[in-house]
């Protein structure tokens, strides 16, 4: 996991061009989506962070978004919440 707020924008750049970054997340809401997500654009920086990942993010508590990742928060959702 790795905070946006200790990263330059052209190290952030270079990781996600390299696919070492491929997901991110909201540290305060515990969800994570695709850097493409129009909600996760709308995160303030610093409650973002970014996974490699989306096992990683899972490990670290993270729920799958509901905009984003419809098919995987289905399944987040019919496993934990019934």
């Amino acid at each position: 996991m790795l905070s946006h707020m200790f990263v330059e924008a052209t190290d952030l750049r270079r990781k996600i061009r390299c696919q070492e970054i491929r997901y991110a997340g909201n540290r305060k809401l515990g969800i994570y989506g695709k850097l493409s997500c129009f909600s996760g654009k709308r995160m303030k920086r610093e409650n973002r962070v970014f996974f490699s990942s989306e096992e990683e993010a899972i490990t670290n508590g993270y729920r799958p978004c509901g905009h984003c990742m419809k098919k995987q928060y289905k399944a987040w959702y019919d496993r934990f919440i019934q």
